[in-house]
């Protein structure tokens, strides 16, 4: 596997994510009605957008492995649910911090909130299951196998608002005037910051893998 581009990116989401906090602080607007504290949106969206493509990554990877059986995508499958997991467990923790001043309590069993933390105890199971001590081609089958069933409840974390009656926000809602220009401006920084930095957590997590899987043949090989 190609490494080298993981650290421009790497270092390239440092510059980004200042200027996402320039941005955030210092050019947004302050929300009228809920005031600094809307300024955690600006973190909590790119985190819940990139898990939710965390999980759609570990569904194709785990579909290309069952096909061509390279481990190449049975580790991206893994980096994207251990990054997806962290994500969207973040995602979760700004929201309740957003929820308790928009609504008055850190939780409330809304659809969205409810799809979200299914997915998250979902794919954190996926994760224990990666662990467990099995053959290395017998755990890569049955993750592929999990990962691929596990996506069936990303589709509904996004489509629950609307799906379901939800007091989640709508966050482009050209109706009621959406966003104001600065603050979309705020949002698409943040969002490519984000990106930026799950495209370097993934990619070492990788190589990470590959390294070890190079290292468990070399140390086999020595036995044999």
């Amino acid at each position: 596997m190609r490494t080298k581009w993981i650290a421009p990116v790497a270092l390239l989401a440092a510059p980004a994510m200042a200027l996402s906090q320039y941005l955030i602080y210092q050019y947004a607007p302050v929300e009228q009605v809920m005031g600094i504290v809307q300024k955690v949106f600006y973190t909590h969206l790119p985190l819940a957008w990139w898990s939710l493509f965390s999980f759609f990554c570990v569904f194709i990877a785990s579909i290309l492995y069952l096909k061509t059986r390279k481990r190449f995508w049975d580790n991206f499958a893994a980096a994207s649910a251990e990054v997806g997991v962290l994500f969207s467990g973040l995602a979760l923790v700004t929201g309740m911090i957003w929820g308790r001043h928009s609504w008055g309590v850190w939780w409330t069993w809304d659809p969205r909130l409810t799809t979200t933390l299914v997915m998250w105890f979902v794919y954190a199971g996926y994760l224990i299951l990666r662990s467990m001590s099995l053959s290395t081609e017998r755990k890569a089958v049955v993750s592929s196998v999990v990962g691929i069933a596990a996506f069936i409840d990303v589709p509904l974390v996004f489509l629950s608002a609307r799906l379901w009656r939800s007091i989640h926000p709508a966050v482009f809602n050209s109706k009621t005037g959406g966003l104001e220009p600065e603050m979309k401006l705020t949002v698409i920084v943040c969002v490519l910051c984000f990106g930026l930095i799950w495209a370097a957590l993934v990619g070492i997590r990788s190589s990470q893998m590959a390294l070890s899987d190079r290292i468990d043949n070399l140390t086999t090989h020595d036995e044999i």
